[in-house]
């Protein structure tokens, strides 16, 4: 049975507290996972939420700060530590090779996996998997940064009673499928569009065209938001969100589950987040992300 859950690692921005380790997000999409911006202690915060390294087929780092990235050493050391039998990809803003080749080879170790290093320098599709395709899409702060997408294609549903009144059944609903005609019913005439889902990944950014490109349309949309309402000036000065812009975003894209993460330590309250997410007008489901929080994508639209 296939799986698509989010495992949040970590959700501090720039300094762990007690409570929020750094960043760090693991996407479980059918067969596949991807793992988001490792920042220090991912390998042990994997440890504790039941993530392995053999579960991880993709990295997809947004930038190179520390609360982003510093964690791939260990990731990608613990990696060929456990001979992970299946080649690992690595999507990472071009710009920041050096800090990219600095990580991968911080200290000794044995190289066991094929790692392919696949850099992203402009908005696009960076990657197909067997279920979706990756796209990057460049955000707005002061170091270069991406945001990332995964969308499904769309796929049909057969609808029993449609395939009933043109009398198709057993085999032939399959080659109906396949072929897309039997005589003369078509697959139009006896299914429906499935819409496929999408997810996407939004972090370290002021609002910006990327952030509403991403977000559109999403089933899940898992986004920065550093710091409350009142202190949006400096959001603005350090390029990041608060909860209401992160919220309005998600609202005007027709976002179905909107996850809010990467929180200041200057806040102790994560109640405050929901209630100016919520003022801002957003009505779908909502979560304040907290370490080792497992959030399922949502249903598919009926």
């Amino acid at each position: 049975m296939s799986v698509r859950e989010l495992v949040v690692l970590g959700t501090a921005s720039q300094v762990p507290t007690r409570h929020r380790n750094h960043n760090g997000y693991f996407l479980r999409w059918d067969g596949e996972g991807i793992l988001f911006d490792p920042g220090e202690g991912t390998q042990r915060q994997m440890l504790r939420a039941g993530v392995a390294a053999h579960d991880i087929n993709r990295i997809c780092v947004t930038h190179f700060h520390g609360d982003h990235s510093l964690g791939l050493a260990g990731v990608i050391q613990r990696i060929n530590l456990d001979r992970v039998p299946h080649p690992v990809a690595a999507h990472y803003p071009a710009s920041g090779q050096r800090f990219f080749d600095r990580l991968r080879y911080a200290t000794a170790y044995r190289e066991t996996v094929r790692l392919t290093e696949a850099p992203v320098a402009a908005d696009g599709a960076v990657a197909t998997g067997p279920s979706y395709v990756l796209d990057a899409c460049r955000l707005s702060h002061p170091v270069e940064s991406y945001g990332y997408r995964l969308t499904e294609p769309d796929g049909r549903r057969m609808l029993p009673a449609l395939l009933a009144e043109h009398g198709i059944k057993g085999p032939d609903v399959g080659r109906i499928q396949r072929e897309g005609r039997l005589g003369d019913v078509t697959l139009g005439q006896v299914s429906e569009v499935r819409r496929g889902q999408r997810f996407a990944f939004v972090m370290d950014t002021r609002l910006c065209d990327g952030v509403h490109a991403l977000a559109e349309g999403c089933d899940m949309l898992v986004i920065e938001s550093t710091f409350l309402d009142e202190d949006e000036q400096l959001a603005v000065e350090h390029g990041h969100l608060t909860a209401g812009q992160a919220a309005r975003a998600a609202r005007d894209a027709g976002v179905r589950h909107l996850v809010l993460t990467h929180f200041s330590q200057r806040y102790s309250e994560p109640e405050a987040f929901e209630r100016q997410a919520r003022a801002a007008g957003f009505d779908g489901e909502l979560t304040v992300a907290a370490d080792l929080l497992r959030v399922p994508l949502p249903k598919r639209h009926p």
